[in-house]
């Protein structure tokens, strides 16, 4: 099986979002810098709440879903639709804004460090203008599964096939069927996986150190790397092991028109979801 290899790789840029809250966007740094179906991919990251305290007050979506996964701290959601979350360390939220939801979220706490990520997921033009719908996904719920040669992964979306058995995600089906998995490997530990050829995947690492394909190729923290067309992924971690975010999906190959918050497929759709919202009817 042809082995996947590094296409490309999209280094963290450092920026803010929200009302101030210091961050890193690798995947939607720029309007090239994606992967079909996958928009953007912040790391959040400081032991100074003047970093985060802010949070990100009241604002909406509008044609994709929206993932925050939670290492340390404590995020409070709220939205439109009356949905209300506490995200703790290891807990994720998967909202889908579909036809249109306004959301805010804010750090419940004044001190101590605040760590994770948010990710957003481009929805097909079917289900653009649906009903939202929003999951909370607590750290209890994610199964985590041993790996033959040291390390574990959490199965947070999709499934993890391993010694025979098949191990699912609690978030549930999505229109583009993404996987999403964090991995943890010891020293040297591998990461093996077998994939259809055409699904897009990429990874981000975000501690230690980490080499891809059968060359070795190492890879940067803060990074995230974009793979090519293969059957298989192998990975391996190198001297104190890694950890990393593993994400792959079906590749939806539509025309994508960005404007902030609203991700539809032409500009007509766009102009609509500006009016909706200056209106009072994103959420009706």
């Amino acid at each position: 099986m042809a082995i996947r290899k590094i296409e490309r790789v999209i280094q963290g840029v450092a920026t803010s979002d929200g009302a101030g809250v210091k961050l890193k966007r690798s995947i939607g740094s720029t309007q090239f810098a994606r992967i079909d179906p996958f928009l953007m991919l912040d790391e959040f990251f400081s032991d100074n709440p003047d970093d985060y305290i802010a949070g990100f007050p009241s604002h909406p979506h509008r044609g994709f879903e929206t993932v925050t996964y939670m290492l340390d701290g404590h995020m409070r959601h709220e939205d439109s639709v009356g949905n209300k979350g506490d995200l703790g360390p290891g807990d994720v939220q998967w909202m889908s804004a579909a036809r249109g939801i306004i959301h805010s979220e804010i750090p419940q706490q004044t001190e101590g460090r605040m760590r994770g990520f948010q990710l957003w997921i481009n929805l097909p033009a079917t289900h653009k203008m649906k009903d939202p719908s929003y999951k909370d996904v607590p750290a209890a719920s994610i199964p985590v599964v041993d790996l033959e040669y040291g390390g574990q992964v959490k199965v947070i979306a999709g499934s993890f096939s391993s010694g025979g058995s098949v191990t699912s995600g609690p978030v549930p089906v999505s229109p583009t069927n993404p996987v999403f998995y964090d991995v943890t490997l010891e020293d040297g530990g591998k990461f093996e996986l077998p994939i259809a050829v055409n699904r897009g995947a990429f990874l981000y690492l975000y501690e230690g150190n980490l080499s891809v394909g059968e060359d070795g190729s190492g890879i940067n923290k803060s990074t995230a790397v974009i793979l090519s067309n293969g059957e298989e992924i192998l990975l391996t971690a190198g001297e104190g092991g890694a950890r990393f975010l593993f994400l792959a999906a079906d590749p939806i190959n539509e025309p994508v028109v960005q404007y902030g918050p609203f991700v539809m497929n032409t500009r007509e759709e766009i102009d609509q979801a500006i009016q909706d919202y200056q209106s009072g009817r994103l959420t009706q």
